[in-house]
């Protein structure tokens, strides 16, 4: 059976597409008869794609295609499975989100349409989030007799706070882009058709950016929110003695004394 699933999983092409462009890339959810619904399919086509990614790509925009970037779990694939199962498949999902959010690269979502249950498990673990009006944000696993499993708990939770989130679970209520902007579920609110283009504009720019000081933004920010105060700010001395090391360092210092743009690696 083992054999079975994975030659079911093996056609990443069927989940999504790759479009590498020097230090970006594009990965493009397509399973638009689904909504580009979260499956056991497109969480290895996902894994897939980051794992391949060309070794110059330092940003990655993430999207959807026919006006969704992702509605959540696949029901139709929810299958009954026993705690042992359902553990071990609620860490898989873990550790695909982990690799988005920690694996090396800045992931920009540019949203549309539904951004629901899993979908906004994976839009949480992405840097920077954009959205445009038809985005619907929502968790309806709490209507559906189900709990979260892909990391809203933790990231959705820590961005609107655990009494919101109990109550956006309670009842289902869905979020648009405004209220999103608002709540910290997106950086931006824009207009129809302007998500990917503004993703293309920011991912150039952080592109640009130097790689070790984007490393340690992405690696150390967010884990030194789960530190105690002392313990964070220990750790963000070690993190700018280190990158104040780098070339970049030099660079960027050089460039601001002689009031010129900085050439980084």
């Amino acid at each position: 059976m083992t054999l079975l699933k994975e030659d079911a999983m093996s056609d990443h092409a069927t989940y999504l597409t790759t479009e590498p462009d020097g230090q970006v890339a594009t990965i493009t959810l397509v399973r638009t008869a689904k909504r580009n619904a979260m499956s056991d399919g497109l969480i290895a086509a996902i894994e897939h794609a980051y794992a391949t990614l060309p070794a110059e790509v330092r940003v990655v925009i993430l999207t959807g295609s026919g006006g969704h970037f992702c509605s959540g779990l696949d029901l139709s694939e929810h299958v009954n499975r026993s705690a042992e199962e359902g553990v071990h498949h609620s860490r898989n999902w873990h550790r695909v989100m982990e690799m988005i959010q920690f694996g090396g690269r800045v992931t920009i979502s540019a949203m549309a349409g539904a951004v629901i249950g899993g979908g906004l498990e994976m839009a949480a673990a992405t840097h920077v989030r954009i959205a445009e009006p038809s985005v619907i944000f929502q968790l309806p696993e709490g209507r559906r007799g189900i709990f979260v499993g892909g990391g809203a708990s933790v990231r959705v939770g820590r961005i609107i706070g655990p009494d919101r989130m109990v109550e956006m679970m309670l009842t289902g209520r869905k979020y648009g882009a405004e209220d999103g902007l608002r709540l910290g579920l997106t950086h931006y609110s824009v207009a129809e058709g302007e998500a990917l283009p503004l993703a293309r504009k920011l991912a150039a720019e952080i592109a640009g950016n130097a790689p070790m000081s984007n490393y340690f933004m992405v690696q150390a920010l967010a884990r030194i929110n789960d530190m105690s105060r002392a313990d964070g700010l220990f750790t963000e001395s070690l993190c700018a003695a280190l990158v104040q090391t780098t070339p970049d360092a030099e660079e960027g210092l050089r460039a601001f004394l002689e009031k010129r743009p900085p050439v980084f690696r």
